[in-house]
């Protein structure tokens, strides 16, 4: 993706962190914008809407998680990768359901964010256009056939475990939390251990090391992770 015309909102409201983002950003090629607090970020969506938004769930103002909820209620779609703290996995839970595309917590890498973003930027542009065949490293789902290959082995799974190493692949690079999985594979009243004891068998037949995971990764408190194409 050319990243020259893209166009970023970084909403946060410590000057370092946006001096951080604007510098780190700027590098990489993105167009950054910045606003200290939700007013702010209101005008500015408003005024010039942003590619994609970089947004800080601790606000002075209004907290993000309630933006964010405004914007999608709005019908503002872009792509928003959530700021937070190791300690928030609730808050970053209700925001990811809330419809944020990703999460990075505090403290962070420019580097890491930089990857996150332009996972959002990417999956939102392949949103209309599901490949048939998903691969990353030697994992390969035939999402026609159902047919799942390691290393150009075939792998044998349940259709539940299947179901998830589905959906996982249609959002590959985006953290899915627990509930999502949970409504997507087994509707809203299953009980997320169903969903842990699955992973963990998905693990073992997918994984060369399942207890140090390469494709499924755990998003502490939060969901799980598909690794994404190379």
């Amino acid at each position: 993706m050319n990243t020259t015309a893209v166009k970023i909102l970084v909403v946060d409201d410590e000057p370092p962190i946006r001096k951080l983002l604007r510098v780190g950003l700027s590098a990489q090629g993105y167009v950054v914008n910045e606003a200290p607090n939700a007013a702010a970020a209101r005008q500015s969506v408003e005024e010039d809407l942003p590619d994609l938004i970089v947004l800080d769930l601790g606000l002075p103002d209004t907290s993000g998680q309630d933006l964010l909820q405004e914007w999608r209620e709005d019908g503002i779609s872009v792509p928003v990768v959530i700021l937070s703290s190791r300690t928030d996995e609730a808050g970053i839970v209700k925001a990811l359901e809330s419809g944020a595309d990703d999460y990075v917590t505090k403290p962070f890498g420019v580097n890491e964010l930089g990857a996150r973003i332009r996972v959002a930027l990417r999956h939102r542009l392949q949103q209309q256009g599901e490949k048939a065949i998903f691969q990353t490293g030697g994992l390969t789902i035939d999402l026609v056939k159902r047919i799942v290959k390691v290393d150009g082995r075939e792998i044998k799974l349940s259709p539940k475990e299947y179901d998830i190493l589905r959906v996982l692949a249609q959002h590959a690079g985006k953290v899915l939390t627990h509930q999502f999985l949970l409504k997507q594979v087994w509707g809203p009243a299953a009980d997320v251990q169903y969903l842990r004891v699955y992973v963990r068998q998905l693990r073992q037949k997918v994984e060369q090391i399942p207890d140090q995971p390469h494709y499924i990764t755990t998003e502490t408190g939060v969901g799980y992770r598909l690794r994404e194409p190379e």
